[in-house]
């Protein structure tokens, strides 16, 4: 900084040096900024204040009364963040996070938000007492606030005897007292606490619960349509308490400390003034401070088996039930893991499941249990995996093979023999999209002729945000922006977009409810031909295009202009 806040204001003549004088010796004897003092006395006002700040710091300055943030910008960051940097995001285009800062020279906060979020951080400068002001506006939920009140209702029944005793047994692991983990887990308050996470978990529609100990901190996030968001922070001296209370539900081995473990969790609670069943899929990892654990929630009611909703365009869609109805042949659905092929598979086995047809899943894990089809769960510590299972099928007079995924070239080859022998195969693969597919599968080991032969249809897919429909309004995006994200000339200077403004249905995110991006590759005369002779995925790609596939953006623009989700959630899930 070349110049001092106090003389960039005199040099402009918006302040006098009396003033100046005042200000300084009010900061003395209150403390806090100049800029904080200089408004508190009325000597200056936000605007002015700005324009000093951003000559000082060199980068642009905003009043934060006028410019308003999206929540699902402000909510990147925990508001123990916000309040320790004194920062706030306020948007988000591609890769850039647009940063409001009272101190932007501070770089190991811009590092920080960098880390957390994952984004490039572009600073604009803000004063101490609009920051505050936006921090409190944004961040004071009385939900929230009940909640946490309630979480300390519930721990604050362990007095500081016990609370000693766990910290204790937390740092002498070689003399691990079972009897004393066992009566922890057992307390009222602690069980009170781990089936308040649950049903909490269960009512704000999460996905999977996170927790997670750290040196200082012991953190519990939930995965909401996509996106993890710090819940709590019980005491760390907890830690161990709650995660035996989680194993003893799991019907996992609390004295086994050093190993990961994977088990299940089922509870029944009322929902909405009904009775609801929700399975919890727990997985157990030792890390540096204690136990991380991860609950996957299962509930058969969130699954979707209508395959018209679950986001496919009618072209896309009329191609991959094509695909499913053949007799034989493989069908593989392909994307990052979360991004809902399982759902994708199971809509196609429901519609294929009829009497006179034979179905049999290998899975790993079973998610959902469905009548009439014969699942069947991996173990692979006595060698039942994907490519023994496969060879059992093959006894079983099946029709219709459901591999959960193809991991070595081993489960691709019995596959790939099983479609060319006249069963329908279906099954997953982790790839970007539909083309690199068929270069995976060679790079397994699988030879051309044979992925030409047998490969019926390839399906990607990701999902992304829906808009929140009770808090929907237009979004002011320059058409610059749309044609940078892939829409045409003339598209980008029609179509309307919008947003979530936030509101109580959707917590003030904006978002409510996820749907899917489909890149639908039907492997035609043409393809085949090409994967015969080895070609590209840029060269497949480029065929499948021409033969009319959507890409995944083209089908997340496409939703942008129906209004079902945001060009942000588009660009954040697909390349050009």
């Amino acid at each position: 900084m070349s110049e001092r806040l106090g003389e960039i204001l005199v040099e402009q003549q918006l302040l006098s040096p009396q003033h100046l004088d005042q200000a300084l010796d009010h900061q003395k004897t209150h403390g806090g900024r100049l800029g904080k003092a200089l408004l508190g006395l009325g000597f200056i006002d936000e605007d002015d204040l700005m324009r000093a700040l951003a000559q000082q710091y060199a980068v642009p300055g905003i009043n934060l009364s006028r410019f308003p943030a999206p929540s699902e910008a402000v909510h990147l960051i925990p508001v123990e963040t916000a309040t320790k940097y004194e920062v706030l995001p306020l948007s988000r285009v591609g890769t850039s996070l647009t940063l409001a800062m009272v101190d932007p020279a501070n770089v190991f906060a811009m590092d920080q938000i960098k880390f957390m979020t994952g984004f490039n951080v572009e600073p604009v400068v803000v004063s101490e007492t609009a920051m505050s002001e936006a921090i409190n506006r944004y961040f004071t939920n009385v939900e929230e606030v009940e909640r946490q009140r309630e979480i300390e209702d519930l721990v604050s029944f362990i007095d500081e005897g016990q609370a000693e005793s766990v910290e204790l047994e937390a740092t002498e692991e070689e003399a691990l007292d079972l009897q004393m983990l066992e009566k922890e887990a057992a307390e009222a308050p602690v069980i009170r606490l781990v089936n308040y996470i649950l049903a909490d978990a269960v009512k704000r529609g999460a996905s999977d619960i996170h927790l997670e100990p750290y040196e200082n901190e012991y953190r519990i996030r939930y995965r909401i349509d996509g996106i993890l968001q710090k819940v709590m922070s019980p005491p760390v001296r907890l830690r161990d308490a709650i995660v035996s209370r989680a194993k003893i539900m799991a019907k996992l081995d609390i004295s086994e400390k050093r190993l990961p473990q994977d088990g299940r969790i089922m509870i029944r609670m009322m929902l909405h003034g009904r009775k609801k069943q929700i399975d919890f899929r727990v997985s157990v990892l030792p890390t540096l401070h204690g136990e991380k654990i991860v609950m996957r929630l299962l509930d058969k009611e969130n699954l979707r088996l209508d395959m018209t909703k679950l986001g496919f365009e009618p072209e896309s869609l009329a191609k991959f039930q094509k695909a499913i109805f053949k007799p034989y042949g493989i069908v593989l659905v392909t994307g990052p893991t979360g991004s809902g092929k399982t759902n994708t598979l199971y809509s196609s086995i429901v519609q294929l499941n009829k009497p006179e047809v034979n179905i049999v899943t290998a899975e790993d894990p079973v998610e959902f249990q469905f009548p009439g089809i014969n699942q069947v769960q991996m173990k692979e510590q006595i060698g039942l995996n994907f490519a023994t299972s496969l060879r059992s099928f093959l006894r079983q007079d099946p029709n219709i093979i459901l591999v959960g995924e193809i991991r070595d070239f081993e489960t691709a080859e019995i596959a790939i023999k099983a479609a060319l022998t006249g069963h329908l195969v279906l099954s997953t693969l982790h790839t970007n999209d539909a083309p690199s597919t068929v270069s995976r599968l060679m790079n397994m080991g699988i030879e051309p002729f044979l992925v030409a032969t047998s490969v019926n249809l390839i399906a990607a897919q990701r999902l992304v945000r829906r808009i929140c429909p009770n808090c929907k309004t237009p979004d002011n995006v320059s058409p610059q922006v749309l044609s940078d994200a892939g829409f045409t000339p003339e598209e980008a200077s029609t179509v309307r977009v919008y947003k979530g403004r936030g509101c109580n249905h959707c917590s003030n995110r904006g978002y409510k409810g996820r749907v899917a991006l489909y890149e639908v590759m039907e492997v035609t005369e043409e393809l085949r031909n090409l994967i015969l002779v080895g070609a590209s995925a840029l060269e497949l790609r480029r065929q499948a295009v021409e033969q009319g596939m959507i890409t995944l953006r083209r089908s997340g623009l496409i939703k942008v202009a129906g209004g079902v989700t945001t060009i942000e959630e588009v660009m954040r899930e697909t390349v050009l």
